[in-house]
């Protein structure tokens, strides 16, 4: 195998709670986490040195400021790989939207240098060195629905929330996460999400449940900021989505939907000029 073709799924967080800030100044989180379809392209080459990296984007950097080139250059240093390799990005995830892009394809990027030279490592072992590439780059590599505590590290898997009808409305602006972290005052967080109740909700398929109580504290500081995110969420509503959040520290807003004929017709009244919308499903774990 000389070239491989991996996908690079995005992600949502059906909900975020911030438990509060650590002496090494992380944030202690509990949210749960979930693949979606909607999917970067990595295409992946060996050549005989170097790492190279390009993107259809034009604002994607293409070298080392590339989370992508970081996943190729920690693996062949930390495995002593001789060759090269040259990486092409189709980027269809929105960037700084909240939906862990980077860290997909960072993800993807660390799946395919394994195999390309035979690594042969686990699961487990290319998901704790891709904790020292992103905070959400271990879900990347293992994907579905989990559970994610402590800075986003300890990840349980729970029952699969699949193939349940997603629309994703990014409004023309990129939120900064360290920004939005930096302006979270946890005592002013009134409403946290349920997230156990949540979770028994996935286990018994209980979409309503989960639609209507997903949560995210990070809004308290993004909404406030961006006004645009709750006419979002009340537009996804008003024309049908069970329940609407923002994703991560967003500014990507989703709802989830009875079916795709109910999610279409929230897309036909939503799209305009001034936000990107995508249909999409959730996904089970990577296999």
């Amino acid at each position: 195998m000389d070239s491989i073709f991996l996908k690079a799924n995005a992600k949502i967080n059906l909900s975020l709670d911030v438990l509060g800030k650590r002496d090494d100044g992380y944030h202690e989180v509990k949210m749960i986490m979930q693949s979606i379809n909607l999917h970067d392209e990595v295409f992946m080459q060996i050549t005989e040195d170097g790492i190279e990296v390009s993107c259809n984007k034009h604002w994607v950097p293409s070298g080392s400021g590339n989370i992508a080139y970081k996943a190729a250059e920690l693996l062949m240093k930390k495995y002593g790989v001789k060759k090269g390799v040259k990486i092409k990005i189709i980027k269809n995830i929105p960037v700084a939207a909240g939906l862990a892009g980077g860290s997909a394809d960072a993800a993807a990027v660390i799946k395919g240098i394994n195999k390309l030279f035979s690594l042969n490592l686990s699961q487990k072992e290319l998901m704790n060195l891709g904790k020292d590439i992103g905070a959400d780059v271990p879900f990347c590599l293992k994907g579905g629905t989990v559970l994610s505590e402590g800075i986003g590290e300890m990840l349980t898997p729970t029952k699969p929330f699949q193939n349940v009808n997603i629309l994703l409305v990014k409004p023309k602006i990129s939120v900064s996460t360290p920004w939005v972290y930096k302006n979270l005052n946890i005592k002013n967080i009134s409403e946290r999400p349920d997230t156990e109740g949540i979770l028994n909700a996935i286990k018994n398929e209980d979409i309503v449940y989960v639609a209507k109580n997903m949560k995210n504290v990070l809004e308290t500081v993004t909404v406030n900021r961006y006004r645009v995110i709750q006419e979002i969420k009340n537009k996804l509503i008003k024309y049908g989505a069970l329940g609407s959040i923002m994703s991560g520290s967003g500014p990507t807003v989703f709802g989830i939907f009875e079916n795709k004929k109910k999610a279409y017709f929230a897309y036909e009244k939503v799209k305009n000029s001034r936000w990107q919308c995508f249909m999409t499903e959730t996904l089970c774990e990577e296999r």
